[in-house]
Formats: structure tokens, sequence, C-alpha cells
């Protein structure tokens, strides 16, 4: 049975390209805000390891991360952040708030890949 990960991103092409490299082992799960994501997961179907953006419209990828580690049935699942700026400050932040890697963008789908072994 394929380990899930939900992918969560405002653009449709980051998952296209994750997909292509990500699909053949796992089974991947792709929402465009937070706020489905979280619709999804209050159902009770729990992902291996969830990919968020961290600037999307409705709800920003640190507000889904310390949403995901303040509740009990959540903070388990593994997050990894993407993000488009190169901040020191932040991906410390993100990283002390509980994301397990921090990955900028434009990434490597490759590296993606290996980062991911690594955690599930």
């Amino acid at each position: 049975m394929k380990k899930k990960i939900v992918l969560i991103d405002d653009k449709v092409s980051i998952a296209k390209v994750v997909s292509i490299y990500l699909s053949s082992e796992y089974e991947l799960i792709y929402f465009e805000n937070p706020i489905k994501a979280i619709e999804w997961l209050q159902k009770g179907d729990m992902p291996d390891l969830i990919i968020s953006d961290i600037r999307m419209p409705e709800m920003r990828g640190d507000e889904f991360l310390s949403y995901m580690k303040k509740n009990e049935l959540f903070k388990s699942i593994p997050i990894i952040m993407l993000s488009s700026e190169e901040s020191t400050t932040e991906r410390i932040r993100l990283l002390e708030e509980g994301a397990v890697d921090y990955i900028l963008k434009p990434f490597n789908p490759m590296e993606l890949k290996v980062r991911i072994k690594k955690i599930i």
C-alpha cells in the first residue's frame, strides 16, 4: 500500500511537477488551499506526510502549520514547508514551530523525493 502525501499549494503547476515525480511511489492528494486540506483531514483520513507552500491566499502555510501542531489529532503528521523566499529567520521559525523541513522553490524534484524518503 502506498504512503499518502498531501500537497497544499495554490499553484497547480507545482502539483503537476510533484505528481510526475512522486505518483509512482506515493498516493498524492492535492489541495489548492489549507482550508480544504483541513476539511479533508477532519473526515479522518490521515496522510503520512504533508507538503505545504507558505504564501497562499485564504490561509498562509505558517498559519496552517501552527494549527496542525496545536491539534492533538494532527500534530504528529510531519510537514515540509515550501517557500519561494529565502529567509533564514522564517526557516528557523517554521522549523522551531514543528516543520520537519523547509525547501526553497524552485526545487529539484529528485531532491524533494530524497528528503521525503528520509522522513517517511
